[in-house]
């Protein structure tokens, strides 16, 4: 159990106390007392080391189930003793430009919080100490921890998305550049984008980078979409173990939710049309080519039929009897060509 527990602590009116190690006694203590709650760190337990956790805080077996099994939706369920809710932090890599997800599960009781980690995102350290900074806080409880979990995972979903409208801007300069995005003299250097443009010494296509973003943002919106419900289930009165003047708390929680999960409809709107755009594009660089391929054939056209119906050889042809007939016929072909060359020109064909 040891190698699983991140931490563990007895908090009576606001601020850590002197507990017994063991979180069995510990949690015997705070439940003695009246005044205080436990709360117990988990990364990434196995079910053989949950069990004795379940079996002491009393956990439903069905919590139980979706802690250990992770891969889970975020959501918010109530049991008879206890309220269980999934979180599911997200984390940017800044280097490759990818949003990976974990998942964090809070167990909230009368006198106890448990979290079960998984993954490297949402590490608690930071949110325990920033409590243990705010006794005043603190002092309400469980409440309190699962009100400043799910601030600090929501507000890092704000960052994460103000990551990604960054990378999607330099894309979107990319893909309205001269160059068009094809990897020409207008898109390399510093771009930073979604997903790592050079690979095995070529250039990765436009709309290949742009479908890894759109990936990128699918991630994101598996964390903040679900979330709503839930988020606004605490911001309304009548949650069990959830304390009665917190509503405050968790509906302004629920509006930087709002406000990460808009963000999200932003880019994956604004990716659809850059897409959308983009294959515009492309579309009319082909008919720009093909422009050019015809006028060319057609330029080509000229001096090979002249020159193929001079080519057959009959014994009775025009102009075979006149020395000037060669040079006539090559100067025809030229003022022909020159003539399609001109008006293909001012077609902007060419």
């Amino acid at each position: 159990m040891p190698a699983v527990i991140v931490d563990c602590a007895i908090y009576r009116d606001g601020r850590r106390s002197d507990g017994p190690a063991d979180f069995s006694d510990a949690l015997a203590e705070a439940r003695a007392t009246g005044d205080a709650f436990l709360w117990l760190g988990l990364h990434e337990a196995t079910t053989h080391e949950f069990d004795l956790v379940s079996s002491e805080f009393g956990l439903h077996p069905l919590a139980v189930e979706d802690a250990l099994t992770a891969h889970q939706r975020p959501k918010l369920e109530i049991y008879d003793d206890s309220l269980f809710m999934v979180l599911k932090p997200v984390l940017y890599d800044d280097e490759h430009d990818i949003v990976t997800s974990g998942e964090l599960m809070v167990f909230v009781g009368d006198s106890f919080v448990v979290t079960v980690r998984h993954g490297e995102g949402a590490p608690l350290t930071d949110v325990r100490q920033r409590l243990e900074a705010e006794p005043e806080v603190l002092k309400h409880g469980p409440t309190a921890v699962l009100y400043a979990v799910s601030d600090a995972i929501v507000d890092h979903y704000i960052e994460v998305a103000g990551e990604l409208q960054v990378d999607l801007e330099e894309l979107e300069e990319e893909v309205f550049a001269p160059s068009g995005g094809d990897g020409g003299s207008g898109s390399s250097g510093s771009r930073r984008g979604p997903g790592p443009k050079i690979r095995s010494g070529s250039v990765t296509p436009t709309a290949e980078r742009i479908y890894n973003f759109k990936r990128q943002v699918m991630e994101f919106r598996r964390a903040t979409g679900p979330l709503a419900a839930p988020m606004a289930r605490l911001a309304g009165p009548g949650v069990p173990f959830v304390d009665t003047g917190s509503q405050p708390f968790f509906r302004d929680v629920n509006d930087h939710l709002l406000h990460a999960n808009e963000q999200v409809d932003g880019l994956d709107r604004l990716l659809s049309d850059i897409l959308a755009a983009h294959l515009a594009q492309m579309g009319v660089r082909q008919n720009d080519d093909m422009r050019k391929i015809s006028a060319w054939a057609a330029m080509a056209a000229v001096p090979t039929l002249v020159a193929g119906i001079y080519g057959m050889n009959f014994a009775y042809m025009p102009e075979l009897g006149y020395v000037w007939a060669y040079p006539a016929v090559l100067a025809f072909m030229a003022v022909v060509v020159f003539g399609l060359h001109r008006a293909f020109k001012r077609r902007g064909w060419l």
